[in-house]
């Protein structure tokens, strides 16, 4: 890997992080914005991986990766939580991390084989992996906590 391919994956992460952290905190209490804000820090991703000329195809296998990390690790530390609190959150999270890095393995090992046959696997580089898993895990967990908005509305009004 050439250095200057580095520090650009690098200084991407870093900007993307500092993004993600800032909105995520402003809206950790706001339960009704939390799902969109994700949805759309996803979309803030998909934005970057156009500007800097990252083709889909190439993240492919990351995104899915990320999406059901995410996706389902929101579900696991939200059920740890509900049972143990923060204790619960944290080994519900650690537990459900693990469960899905497999999962998501599995998905991810497959789209690399077959994208192995049509060339797109020689694309990847540490930049696009990079974002494609996190573009994944923001979508993943936009998706998870829309969906666990919708089932306390549901709740909340039996």
């Amino acid at each position: 890997m050439k250095r200057g391919a580095f520090v650009k994956a690098v200084g991407t992460f870093i900007s993307l992080a500092i993004v993600i952290v800032a909105v995520s905190s402003f809206f950790i209490f706001k339960n009704f914005l939390v799902w969109p804000a994700f949805l759309g820090l996803g979309i803030i991703n998909l934005i970057v991986l156009k500007f800097l000329k990252i083709k889909f195809k190439t993240i492919y296998s990351d995104f899915i990766f990320g999406c059901i990390d995410n996706g389902i690790l929101v579900f696991a530390a939200t059920l740890g939580s509900v049972f143990a609190g923060v204790a619960g959150a944290v080994i519900g999270g650690v537990t459900g991390n693990t469960i899905t890095d497999g999962i998501g393995g599995i998905f991810e090992g497959s789209i690399v084989e077959n994208q192995k046959r049509s060339k797109a696997a020689s694309k990847r580089t540490a930049l696009s992996t990079m974002l494609g898993k996190m573009t994944g895990c923001l979508f993943g967990a936009g998706g998870s906590l829309a969906l666990l908005w919708l089932i306390s509305l549901v709740w909340l009004s039996i």
